[in-house]
C-alpha cells in the first residue's frame, strides 16, 4: 500500500513513518511549503503537517488559519479530485474544547477558545461538509497529548524537575489527564489503513487510563531512579506567579500552568468499538515509562 504523508519530519511523522515502513508500507513524504502534486497510485493521505499550539503565545493568529485551515482545505480538495481512497486528518482535542468537565467524547459540542483550536475546527468543518465520492473515507483524528521517545515539551520539563531532585511545587492541584503514547497512535493508524470496514468520522485517540500529574511525577521518579518530591504549596500563590510569568515571559505562565494542572480526560471508546478491541496494546503507564526512560538515555 502506498501512503502520502505530510509533516513526516515532525515528531509524530518520524515515528509513524518508521512504523509503517516496518510494516511494508510505501511512503511518500509531501511538503506543503511548495507546489505539490498527488501521486496517482497512492492509496491514502495522512495529513500531519500543521502549526502547533504555541504555549508562549508569540505567534500571529493568522498563521494558524493560513497553515491549519487553508492548506488543509486545498489538500483535501486535491484528494477529492484524485483516485486516492483514504484521507486521515490529524486535528486535535483542542478543536472541540480547551477545558472539559467530565470525559470528552466525539459528541461534545465544539467551542474552542484559542486560534489554534479554532483553526483546527474550521478545517474539520470544511472536510466534513463535503460529499465523499463512493469508495473514499475521511477520518478526522483528535489526539490528546502525544508522547514517545524523542518527545519535547512538558513531559521533558517534568523529567528534568525530578531528575535534578527539584521538589514538584504544584502537588496541591488535583487533576486527571489523558495521554496518547506514540505506540498506540501507530497501532490505531495502521488499523485504520488496513481495515476497510471502519466508517468515516471523527475519532478521539487516547490511552485507556487517565493519569494525575502527581501520579506522573511518581512514574517519572520510578523510571529515572530518583525519589520524587511533592510540595503542596497554596494554589493561589502558584496562580499569581503564573500570571506574573505571562508578563515577564517566564517558563511558568498561565497557559503552561493550565496544561500541567488542569483535568482533561478523553474517551477512546468510539475507536475501540470500531476496531472491536477492549484495550489499547500499550497501557498508559507502560507508554509513559518508555518515553521517560528515553530522556534518561539522552
Amino acid at each position: 500500500m502506498k501512503v502520502i504523508i505530510t509533516g513526516a519530519s515532525g515528531f509524530v511523522g518520524k515515528h509513524l513513518s518508521k512504523f509503517l515502513k516496518g510494516n511494508s508500507y510505501n511512503l511518500q513524504s509531501l511538503s506543503l511549503r511548495k507546489e505539490w502534486g498527488l501521486e496517482r497510485d497512492a492509496d491514502a493521505i495522512i495529513h500531519l503537517a500543521g502549526k502547533a499550539h504555541d504555549t508562549a503565545n508569540t505567534s500571529f493568529e493568522e498563521e494558524y488559519f493560513k497553515i491549519n485551515t487553508e492548506l488543509t482545505k486545498k489538500l483535501f480538495d486535491d484528494f477529492l479530485n484524485s483516485e486516492i481512497n483514504d484521507f486521515i486528518y490529524f486535528s486535535s482535542v483542542k478543536a472541540t474544547a480547551d477545558t472539559i468537565k467530565g470525559v470528552l467524547d466525539e459528541e461534545h459540542l465544539s467551542d474552542p477558545k484559542t486560534p489554534y483550536g479554532k483553526s483546527k475546527l474550521l478545517a474539520e468543518q470544511y472536510l466534513l461538509s463535503k460529499d465523499l465520492p463512493e469508495g473514499k473515507r475521511l477520518f478526522v483524528i483528535r489526539p490528546c497529548m502525544i508522547h514517545g521517545p524523542g518527545n519535547k515539551g512538558n513531559l521533558n520539563l517534568l523529567y528534568k524537575v525530578v531528575e535534578k531532585r527539584i521538589p514538584w511545587p504544584l502537588a496541591a492541584f488535583e487533576n486527571k489527564r489523558s495521554f496518547l503514547s506514540i505506540d498506540n497512535l501507530n497501532f490505531l493508524i495502521y488499523e485504520l489503513l488496513k481495515n476497510k470496514s471502519i466508517s468515516s468520522g471523527i475519532y478521539n485517540f487516547a490511552d485507556d487510563k487517565s493519569i494525575s500529574t502527581n501520579d506522573l511525577i511518581e512514574i517519572i521518579g520510578k523510571a529515572s531512579g530518583r525519589k520524587s518530591i511533592l510540595w503542596r504549596l497554596p494554589s493561589g500563590i502558584i496562580s499569581s506567579l503564573a500570571k506574573l510569568g505571562d508578563t515577564l515571559k517566564l517558563p511558568l505562565n498561565s497557559e503552561r500552568l493550565k496544561k500541567l494542572t488542569e483535568s482533561y480526560e478523553v474517551s477512546n471508546e468510539k475507536i475501540k468499538k470500531a476496531l472491536n478491541i477492549k484495550n489499547m496494546p500499550v497501557s498508559a503507564e507502560e507508554g509513559l515509562l518508555k518515553t521517560i526512560k528515553s530522556f534518561k538515555n539522552t
